[in-house]
């Protein structure tokens, strides 16, 4: 997979639209759609860096779609912190509720 495949995965797993990484990342709208539209352009060093960071990967994974052995601890942690926060944003009060009390159970285990 190329630039244009793992930026259309990355955010349909961030959950984000187009509109919302264009303001988070700088870049423009249009720019991110030429991305993502079937001839795929690919963005320059600094609009890549600028959408990686808005995504929370490294521009390695966007090019590549792999992570290098390099990849900071920060990096990971910041991944799995946006999913618990993507899964847990779509539970009603209640179930919420009972995700922060067992992750805080689980903490108190380690």
């Amino acid at each position: 997979m190329g630039f244009k495949d793992n930026l259309k995965s990355e955010l349909a797993y961030s959950g984000m639209l187009v509109k919302e990484l264009a303001a988070k990342s700088g870049v423009n709208k249009s720019s991110l759609d030429n991305y993502l539209n079937a001839r795929g352009q690919t963005p320059s060093i600094e609009a890549g860096l600028k959408i990686a960071k808005a995504l929370g990967v490294s521009l390695e994974y966007l090019v590549t779609g792999e992570e290098s052995n390099q990849t900071s601890e920060l990096q990971k942690v910041n991944r799995d912190i946006r999913v618990i926060c993507e899964l847990a944003r779509q539970l009603d009060d209640e179930k919420r509720k009972f995700a922060i009390d067992f992750i805080s159970w689980l903490k108190k285990r380690a």
